[in-house]
């Protein structure tokens, strides 16, 4: 006979995880915005305190991914991990001019680190005004690496590859605003 009870628990239990999982996917999200947001600011001090904050949400949201071998393939845990992702990775950038490695799914990382080079973008930007030039020509040239690195993939996902063509057309922004740059300071 049919274990109907054991059915409907073991679906019960699932939604129930699915949904602390949400909630606490949005706890990683909000810290992600904070974390950027604190680091477009300038207030690293801030944003390291964010970042021990995440990590610890981070392991809480992991903990409840592991219910369940689908859980990881949940939208909010998908997404809230390619926050985390870009989150850390621009505030270790930040600080240290260096990318991180960081413990996630490939493609979760993958889709967080593409979306970094926005947020480089508007770095690059504020410190052109700024008359950092140095600096900008670092973000640049970190870009054109990653995107460099991108191109030896072979992707088979639309979402990944949409967004790696999103950083193609970061890197041509970075790429005016050195061009730029360069012709002010000549003149």
């Amino acid at each position: 006979m049919i274990n109907f009870p054991q059915l409907r628990t073991g679906i019960q239990d699932y939604d129930n995880e699915r949904e602390r999982l949400i909630k606490k996917s949005r706890d990683v999200l909000k810290l992600s915005k904070q974390i950027i947001y604190a680091v477009h600011r300038d207030e690293l001090k801030q944003a390291a305190l964010l970042i021990k904050q995440i990590e610890k949400e981070r392991k809480e949201l992991d903990t409840i991914a592991r219910h369940s071998h689908k859980m990881v393939y949940e939208g909010s845990y998908k997404v809230a991990i390619q926050e985390y992702v870009e989150a850390v990775l621009y505030y270790h950038f930040i600080k240290t001019g260096e990318l991180i490695d960081l413990p996630a799914i490939a493609e979760q990382f993958i889709l967080g680190l593409a979306d970094l080079p926005g947020e480089l973008v508007r770095k690059a930007v504020f410190l052109a005004g700024k008359g950092e030039f140095d600096k900008v020509v670092m973000i640049k040239d970190q870009v054109d690496l990653i995107y460099g690195e991108m191109l030896k993939f072979d992707f088979r996902d639309n979402e990944i590859r949409r967004k790696v063509d999103g950083i193609k057309y970061d890197l041509r922004k970075l790429e005016d605003l050195v061009l730029d740059l360069k012709l002010r300071k000549s003149n």
